[in-house]
């Protein structure tokens, strides 16, 4: 049965909650079709293919177009898990007119839901005009790669009172304003765990610890197919190493004549 935002929803909400949710991102149709046959619950068109498949520095860059085309691409890919998609820098935060269109052009191609970065005045008011509009939202807290140039960088976040007490606060008002879920990332375990238990609404988490209700992470990190990967990020396989390699001996064979001899 394919997953829906109100299994997301009944998961957290049952007496004795299943086993943590499993989130991996794809930005075309083949990282979809692997990341769904794995089994992921939600499969997220992250705003990280900014870096993983178009070379930017960061997410910033990344444009409406871009998004609508990767998620076009993931959804026909996609058969049973959630289909969840970020909306770039400055698709939402210039209007709430804005958001809605963003998020409706999404919804329109495919995607269940969308994410918003930050949990602010100004965002929590932007999430629950898109929930009065039947738009699901999965919220974004803790570092927001939108918002990197505020952060000095892709630094962890929460490591003080006041950055902990702040973000437990704005996790509690996406919640308040009709959020189906929430990212916390690179946050400190034990503030991870207070949400988690602050929260009815599942925490998915990112480099914030063992206590969250489910973990992501970017599927080009898990496959080792990144140059680099974030210090959270576990790396399951080097298959940009056996592409190389690969890629390496139709190069060699062809020079020799082996190929297609």
């Amino acid at each position: 049965m394919a997953v829906s935002v109100d299994h997301i929803l009944r998961w957290k909400q049952t007496d004795r909650p299943a086993q943590p949710l499993a989130v991996l991102t794809a930005w075309d149709v083949m990282s979809a079709q692997i990341v769904d046959a794995a089994g992921a619950d939600i499969v997220l068109v992250g705003d990280s293919l900014a870096m993983v498949a178009l070379g930017y520095d960061t997410t910033l860059p990344l444009t409406m177009e871009d998004m609508l085309i990767c998620a076009k691409a993931v959804r026909r890919g996609v058969t049973n898990a959630l289909v969840v998609v970020d909306l770039p820098f400055l698709s939402y935060q210039t209007s709430g007119s804005d958001a809605i269109r963003a998020a409706g052009q999404m919804l329109k191609i495919g995607a269940q839901a969308v994410k918003l970065e930050g949990g602010h005045g100004e965002v929590v008011e932007t999430v629950r005009r898109l929930v009065q509009w039947g738009i699901p939202v999965m919220g974004h807290v803790g570092l927001t790669p939108q918002s990197v140039n505020q952060l000095g960088g892709f630094r962890k976040q929460g490591k003080t009172q006041a950055e902990g007490d702040r973000i437990l606060t704005e996790a509690k008002a996406l919640e308040q304003a009709g959020a189906f879920s929430i990212v916390l990332e690179h946050i400190p375990s034990e503030l991870a765990r207070d949400i988690t238990k602050a929260l009815s609404i599942p925490t998915i988490g990112i480099g914030a610890g063992v206590h969250c209700d489910g973990q992501v992470l970017v599927t080009a990190d898990v496959l080792g197919l990144s140059a680099w990967q974030p210090p959270f990020a576990k790396v399951y396989a080097n298959l940009r190493q056996q592409a190389i390699e690969a890629a390496q001996q139709f190069c060699g064979e062809v020079r020799s004549g082996q190929y297609p001899g």
